[in-house]
């Protein structure tokens, strides 16, 4: 009986560790949340591409804590409640050790949440609306956020366009829109600037004349407008339709491939507040444009910059941590202190990195960078 029991323990602790080994990861779970498909898809499609080139590199130098770094990417097709569903998929299911997603703000402000309560850290690329770190702790951004671009945008449009009247179109179903606009409004006024129409419109509208129209009709010498890439294109081509000639103003949002195959000459002299410039002359820049374009065969945009800057401040914060561990993951990522392409990031109490902006310039068809703002 003695022999028998023994044998039976034996067999249960062989049991226990070819258990416990089969259960032993031989890779580190990464989640990537992007919208590849929706009203914003070339946004997503840069962030899939700019994430995944990270990897790659990290990857190609041994991987993170001497494991190979799996990348698992949802679409959340730019919609909140898809977003809800891909960031409970990537924690529950798929077991990702953090998160890098997503780009728009209404679709991270319902994912964010998932990731707080379930304590996984995640980092967004591009959301820059500001209630998104205040959703948790576990929350971090690589991102400026909409005060300070919207101030900036409104510092230009008053310093270095000389506008003293401004007009402001917006969707008012767009969280990260509706923000730009405020924080615009808000610098512009107290730059001594007027805003002499301040006009919302509906998520999917294509027919902006109602809202230029009031706009046009306070004579402004600018206009500001905070939409996606899409809306702004059109927007532009109605404006110069009602014979509007001067320069229009906006955030990131603007800054896609497809934005000048909508709009065409419409979108020369207009302007965007971005993150990076791709003909920028610093090492990092460089490094990363050549890399990109080499994997391919395209040049980034703001979108892959961003995406390619978080995925290495998460995967530097996990070296860094020592550990798949979320809190320590978590406060790894407070203490970031770093180089990457759109600049040296630190955080602040907040978790919103302290960084500087650009002003990139549509002229002839061309993306060109204008200027650098500093925080």
């Amino acid at each position: 009986m003695k022999m028998f029991g023994k044998l039976i323990a034996a067999t249960a602790l062989a049991a226990a560790l070819i258990v416990g080994c089969a259960k032993a990861p031989t890779e580190i779970k990464l989640g990537g949340v992007g919208p590849v498909t929706g009203e914003a898809a070339t946004f997503g499609d840069s962030t899939k591409k700019g994430l995944s080139l990270a990897v790659d590199e990290w990857n190609a130098k041994g991987g993170v804590l001497g494991k190979q770094i799996k990348l698992v990417f949802a679409d959340d097709k730019g919609d909140p409640a898809e977003g809800a569903t891909v960031y409970t998929k990537l924690i529950q299911q798929d077991k990702v050790t953090a998160i890098v997603g997503t780009v728009m703000s209404k679709v991270t402000l319902a994912g964010a949440p998932i990731a707080q309560a379930a304590k996984v850290p995640m980092i967004s690329p591009t959301s820059t609306n500001e209630k998104v770190t205040q959703v948790g702790d576990y929350i971090f951004r690589a991102c400026f956020i909409d005060p300070f671009q919207g101030t900036v945008g409104a510092k230009f449009a008053f310093a270095d366009l000389k506008a003293k009247k401004a007009g402001v179109i917006f969707d008012v179903g767009n969280d990260y829109a509706k923000g730009l606009a405020e924080n615009f409004k808000k610098g512009f006024e107290e730059l001594g600037g007027n805003v002499v129409a301040y006009e919302g419109h509906p998520s999917g509208t294509t027919d902006f004349k109602a809202q230029l129209t009031k706009i046009l009709a306070g004579k402004p010498e600018v206009i500001y407008c905070s939409d996606y890439y899409n809306d702004d294109a059109l927007i532009a081509k109605q404006a110069r339709e009602l014979g509007y000639k001067g320069p229009i103003v906006g955030g990131d949002g603007w800054d896609s491939a497809d934005l000048v195959k909508i709009g065409g000459d419409a979108v020369n002299n207009c302007f965007f507040t971005n993150h990076y410039a791709p003909d920028a002359t610093t090492a990092a820049v460089k490094t990363f444009v050549g890399g990109y374009n080499a994997k391919y065969s395209s040049t980034p945009d703001a979108l892959a910059a961003l995406a390619y800057d978080a995925g290495n401040i998460m995967l530097n914060a996990i070296a860094k941590a020592n550990s798949t561990d979320g809190a320590k993951i978590k406060d790894a990522l407070a203490a970031t202190d770093l180089d990457v392409v759109s600049g040296h990031v630190k955080f602040d109490e907040n978790r919103n990195p302290i960084k500087s902006a650009v002003i990139i310039e549509i002229k002839d068809g061309k993306q060109v960078y204008r200027t650098t703002v500093n925080p």
